[in-house]
């Protein structure tokens, strides 16, 4: 292998260590620009909520690179865009390296040709045994070192990849879970308009019912219309990111590797080429820095989003998500119903009082007194039934079809009247059913809920395994810029080593030849002299 004591070798070995401290200090400054979340902003006495939104005010570079200041919104353009400038420093990085290699390899290409043509090449510098040793040292080292970043890597990708779908898979559930109430909800009342118009019900009712219906079925169709979109583009996008990493990283181990043997053996076709895969491979961990950096921005933006969900759901920035404030049209209806039922279970007990006997029992209210209207139906008295259950009791007083219409003794309920009353029982039973879960989602706590189990149980190691990601890829960019230069070094100096040897050669079998011949011209003169005497 060639001399990394010589004049030529140190030359090279100084820019070598100057840009490994150019690099690591980048590393720091970008840390300390963007590690706090505060790094940016002015200094406000503002609330707590828009210290949350502030933590978006960044530059944007569609918007000539002035501030944005939209909040979290995944539906903007440019919040993704300012989001993703934060990753600018591994982008520099990466094409300030890739644009020195381009330059680099012309530099070779220029030389090589010049060189050519002149015919001059350097002569051979001296150097000791212990120079060989450095250049094989120091390649173990980054190459442990390299494998060591990509296993980091890996790891932190991995779980990245792992936790953001869990994410994904909760927000897209509760969703979907708040499409199918809406369903439910809008079901139960389709069946009670339904009842209404076979039992001669009033339009007025029907009509309420049939309006109420098609605008939560519409919100519903909206909210699981989002869902699968957010869902195949926030998919799509992970999967693609997880992929490409981990094939690049792979691709990395195998050319390093590639790179030390060729080096070793000294192959100096293969490795110039390895060195050129390396350069280029070299270039996209330092892109996927950058990109891995702003997913961790952008993980701590969806959390404090979260956040700020739970304090106030209906003006939040995950509306185009989850639509809080769209849902809470339905409260009135909700507020209806429970009113409805409420005063008809009275006037149903008050008629029963008024029979004066204790055989018919009193109906469970399940809401209480105004202005409240809360659903308890598990604070009823032993003695009540529930709603559902009065068919099964009015049955015993319903005149039987099987007797032509006649009553019997104490049956006096027609046959037509019952089933009014289980028409209208059993679609205000069906009601109360879903009524918990429509009371929930209008007041979006199983939102609430969701959102709490993302911030209790996978917040903060998404945000860690973004970190570990671009730390490790800082630390496997900066061991293979220093690899691609040993060898880069190393490459330059054998070719050198290479066209000095080549140059010397013809002039040395040159000489040889004349001097075989100015010998076979002494032979010959004695032979002559010879035969002469």
């Amino acid at each position: 292998m060639g001399c990394w004591c010589c004049p030529n070798g140190t030359r090279l070995l100084v820019p070598l260590f100057f840009t490994l401290l150019f690099l690591a200090s980048n590393f720091v400054q970008t840390a300390a620009q963007f590690g706090s979340p505060t790094a940016s902003l002015p200094d406000t006495n503002s609330s707590n909520e828009s210290n949350h939104l502030d933590n978006t005010v960044r530059v944007d570079p569609l918007d000539n690179f002035n501030k944005y200041r939209g909040g979290f919104d995944i539906t903007n353009k440019h919040y993704w865009s300012s989001v993703a400038f934060t990753g600018v420093y591994g982008y520099a990085i990466g094409l300030l390296w890739l644009l020195s290699g381009i330059l680099y390899g012309a530099y070779l290409l220029v030389t090589t040709y010049c060189c050519k043509r002149n015919g001059k090449s350097k002569a051979k510098s001296p150097c000791n045994k212990q120079c060989y040793l450095w250049p094989i040292l120091l390649t173990i080292i980054f190459t442990i070192l390299a494998i060591v970043a990509s296993g980091l890597a890996i790891g932190g990708t991995a779980k990245f990849h792992s936790e953001g779908k869990t994410v994904v898979d909760i927000i897209i559930r509760t969703a979907n879970e708040a499409s199918v109430t809406i369903y439910n909800t809008t079901g139960a009342m389709k069946e009670m308009r339904d009842n209404l118009g076979e039992t001669n019900g009033t339009g007025e009712a029907s009509s309420f019912l049939t309006s109420t219906s098609k605008r939560l079925d519409g919100a519903a169709g909206e909210i699981a219309r989002q869902a699968r979109k957010n869902r195949r583009l926030i998919d799509r996008g992970l999967e693609i990111v997880f992929i490409v990493t981990i094939v690049t990283i792979s691709l990395n181990l195998a050319a390093v590797t590639a790179l030390s043997v060729t080096g070793t053996l000294r192959i100096r076709r293969a490795l110039n080429w390895l060195i050129a895969i390396c350069w280029c491979l070299t270039f996209l961990c330092w892109l996927f820095f950058g990109i891995y950096f702003f997913l961790e921005n952008f993980a701590d933006d969806t959390c404090t989003a979260f956040e700020n969900f739970q304090e106030n759901p209906y003006s939040n920035s995950l509306s185009s998500i989850l639509p809080c404030d769209e849902l809470l049209s339905a409260r009135p209806v909700l507020s209806d119903v429970s009113a409805g039922i409420y005063d008809l279970v009275n006037e149903v007990n008050s008629n029963i009082s008024l029979q004066q006997t204790s055989t018919y029992p009193y109906v469970c209210n399940p809401f209480s007194a105004p202005p409240e209207y809360e659903y308890q139906p598990d604070n009823c008295p032993a003695n009540t039934i529930k709603i559902g259950d009065i068919p099964k009791i009015l049955a015993v007083f319903t005149c039987s079809d099987a007797n032509n219409g006649t009553c019997q003794e104490g049956q006096f309920i027609s046959t037509s009247d019952y089933r009014t009353v289980e028409a209208y029982t059993s679609s205000i039973q069906n009601l109360l059913n879903v009524y918990p879960d429509m009371e929930n989602l209008v007041e979006c706590q199983s939102v609430k809920d969701a959102f709490s189990e993302i911030l209790r149980k996978h917040c903060k190691p998404w945000k860690r395994s973004a970190r570990l990601a671009w730390a490790a890829m800082v630390f496997l960019s900066i061991t293979m810029v220093a690899l691609v230069l040993i060898w880069t070094v190393q490459a330059r100096h054998d070719q050198q080593l290479h066209s000095s040897d080549g140059s010397v050669k013809p002039q040395a079998s040159t000489t040889n030849s004349l001097e075989f011949q100015a010998n076979n011209e002494v032979i010959k003169d004695q032979s002559r002299n010879g035969n002469s005497v």
